[in-house]
């Protein structure tokens, strides 16, 4: 009998005791997922957290959370519009974790541990593109993936402050820095912009159906442990200055992605 056949019948279905509950009704992805990261690191193994949610995918994507992270599903019920599902913290998938993070590979003589980072690399300065990078780089997160977000170009937009800093620059950098937008208040759509209105009703949506804004989206990322690094090259280019860009970021050229990205199996351009 393997380990996650014995783990899976440690408990029976129809004798669960939650020892804690997490309701994420209303959440929409990935705020499920990194409530149940952040809960479960908090209970000890063997403790059963039961977790409501009403995201349509989330049964899927906490199926896929357990095994990467070592947890057990041990069952899913359906209530109304709710996902009901009850977790087990360790005891199962603790040997597909472990063979994702250090399953060797033959190179000539010698092996190897799979690369399992993700890199991002943000290009583009359009608020849904930028949504997404957040949305993908959280779940990495969430999963305990180690995620480098390289941004260059027009993302370096993303990480300015709103307020205008006093700032002595050459009259070409200063011009750069009036017409690009000042931060996530001021990122429009990538299509159906309207003037901005297509932008405000995209906001709206957001807040009325419980997604994470972009703005809380960085923040948690942060708080994960996402390293966001502003591409130096790039900052020369477009005149942006240290003193311009929001705390908490790291600073690095092409080399530091490039040595991210070998360490990494997904590496994104966005």
């Amino acid at each position: 009998m393997n380990q996650e056949k014995s783990a899976s019948q440690a408990v029976d279905p129809d004798k669960i005791v939650a020892k804690q509950t997490l309701d994420c009704t209303g959440l929409q992805c990935p705020g499920p997922i990194m409530r149940v990261f952040q809960t479960i690191k908090e209970m000890n193994d063997g403790e059963i957290l039961q977790v409501s949610a009403t995201d349509m995918g989330f049964a899927r994507d906490i199926d896929a959370w357990c095994r990467r992270m070592g947890n057990t599903l041990l069952k899913v019920e359906r209530s109304g519009k709710e996902n009901i599902v009850y977790i087990q913290k360790g005891l199962g998938g603790a040997h597909v974790a472990e063979a994702d993070t250090a399953a060797p590979v033959v190179q000539g003589t010698r092996t190897a541990a799979l690369p399992q980072g993700k890199t991002i690399i943000v290009f583009s300065g359009d608020l849904d593109k930028v949504l997404a990078s957040f949305i993908i780089a959280n779940g990495a997160a969430a999963m305990g993936r180690p995620v480098t977000m390289f941004f260059t170009f027009w993302g370096l937009n993303v990480l300015r402050k709103r307020e205008k800093q006093n700032v002595k620059k050459p009259f070409m950098d200063a011009m750069f820095g009036a017409m690009m937008p000042r931060g996530t208040s001021k990122l429009t759509l990538s299509r159906m912009n309207m003037g901005g209105m297509g932008t405000a009703m995209m906001k709206k949506v957001m807040k009325d159906k419980n997604i994470d804004s972009l703005e809380s989206l960085m923040k948690q990322a942060m708080f994960n442990g996402v390293r966001i690094v502003a591409c130096t090259m790039s900052m020369d280019v477009m005149g942006i200055t240290k003193e311009e860009l929001i705390d908490g970021i790291e600073y690095a050229g092409v080399a530091a992605y490039l040595g991210d990205a070998e360490e990494s199996n997904v590496n994104l351009f966005i």
